[in-house]
């Protein structure tokens, strides 16, 4: 991200502007706006949401007068409004795609099914999509960045996310030639695959959350889906289903990380994982092949080897994200991507006895933990990827609590844009 500072601001002095549309005005997206405003060469034109006041509250916080905020659902007076300077609140997501005064649109929804439709239709216009939405990624990710590269435009995931803070370690110690080892990220709280939205509301509450969001990382959902969006980015695996998952310090890492035979936990090697223990940090353990290596690394106190661990001890989320539409504007990089298409997948659990008839609740509900697996294995089992799980899905058979739900239990209702986009995906692989 080097650099980014300085051709920036050179964009601006040139009167240029990065403009960004945004879908999603909670947490996410309040943060990135107030982020952009303090920046140069970039600014959020307009944003969607369902709630028009959630959209002008987060531009009120961020600085922007009253004066300078307008509300419409029409096409040319967004537009209009953007050219002369206004920032636009909305209602309307697809209208943002198909205005010439925007650049690169950033989905903060959350939501797989509604992300999967604002990255699609980012792509029919030709606009770069940066995503703050794994979920939908881990589920058409590879479908999406095909559309996008015949568009000639960038799909990205976000910087500030893990999987982007991890990206970045892996292409750092990749292009210096080290052996990686193992990918991770830290866990802050205990594995609880039971948990949902009615054991978590106390704690949202407090947090200020929303109690199925919380539930979501909780029962390890969000840590499953974050980790399969890195193992399709570099062709690592879980080394096990659903991961280790220790409970360990940072100096512990090299060892934990390293092959049965050496002491440690592993069966393999390009391996992703989790650690309850260094959150909210991510990590990558690396070694070489090089003895001059080690002797340096040694000197460099980075510890007595084979191993090592390189660890950043922060990720800042959507406060990121403007290094990541910066990214895609100027360079026509991506962040993270599926590179290597699915290598693995989260693929849906019942946390309860299911009966036939009922329909599931979605990701951080009462139904369904998520599971990362190899894509392999999630074909042979015929199992269910957690990002299309939702009401639109009724099981047409009982599922026993801890089994993965397959193809084979479930009738759709009705389609929506994440199957469809799932299905094109499968018949063109």
């Amino acid at each position: 991200m080097l650099g980014f500072n300085r051709r920036l601001a050179a964009l601006e002095k040139e009167g240029g502007c990065i403009r960004v549309g945004l879908v999603g005005a909670g947490q996410m997206g309040r943060g990135l706006i107030s982020q952009i405003e303090g920046m140069h060469g970039m600014r959020v034109v307009i944003t969607a949401d369902l709630f028009p006041e959630n959209i002008k509250a987060a531009y009120r916080r961020a600085g922007v007068p009253d004066s300078r905020i307008l509300e419409t659902q029409d096409f040319d007076k967004a537009d209009q409004a953007i050219a002369s300077g206004y920032s636009v609140a909305t209602t309307e997501a697809e209208l943002i795609p198909q205005l010439s005064n925007v650049d690169v649109i950033v989905d903060a929804t959350g939501m797989p099914d509604i992300g999967a439709k604002v990255a699609w239709e980012a792509i029919r216009h030709k606009k770069h999509i940066v995503m703050l939405n794994v979920e939908a990624d881990v589920t058409v990710g590879p479908w999406l960045k095909k559309l996008a590269d015949d568009a000639g435009v960038v799909y990205t995931g976000s910087a500030g996310d893990e999987p982007g803070a991890i990206m970045e370690l892996h292409d750092f110690a990749d292009a210096l030639g080290f052996e990686i080892v193992a990918l991770g990220k830290g866990k802050n709280n205990a594995l609880n695959v039971h948990a949902n939205p009615d054991t978590a509301r106390e704690e949202a509450a407090a947090k200020g959350s929303s109690p199925k969001m919380l539930a979501s990382f909780q029962d390890g959902t969000k840590t499953m889906v974050e980790m399969t969006a890195v193992a399709n980015a570099t062709g690592f695996v879980p080394d096990v289903p659903g991961m280790h998952g220790r409970k360990a310090q940072l100096a512990e890492l090299p060892g934990l990380f390293s092959r049965t035979e050496a002491g440690g936990m592993l069966h393999r090697t390009r391996i992703v994982d989790y650690v309850d223990g260094v959150a909210p940090g991510v990590f990558a353990i690396i070694s070489s092949s090089m003895q001059e290596v080690h002797d340096t690394m040694k000197y460099l106190k980075m510890g007595s080897g084979p191993n090592y661990v390189l660890y950043r001890p922060y990720h800042l989320t959507s406060l990121e994200t403007p290094l990541s539409i910066a990214r895609a504007f100027l360079q026509k990089e991506a962040t993270i991507a599926p590179y290597f298409g699915m290598v693995a997948e989260t693929v849906a659990v019942a946390k309860k006895d299911l009966r036939a008839g009922e329909a599931l609740d979605g990701i951080g509900g009462f139904s369904a933990y998520g599971k990362i697996i190899t894509a392999a294995d999630r074909r042979e089992q015929e199992a269910l990827p957690i990002g299309l799980i939702g009401p639109n899905i009724r099981l047409s058979r009982d599922v026993a609590q801890g089994s993965v739900i397959t193809f084979h239990d479930i009738e759709v209702t009705e389609q929506n844009t994440i199957m469809r986009l799932r299905e094109q995906m499968e018949n063109n692989d």
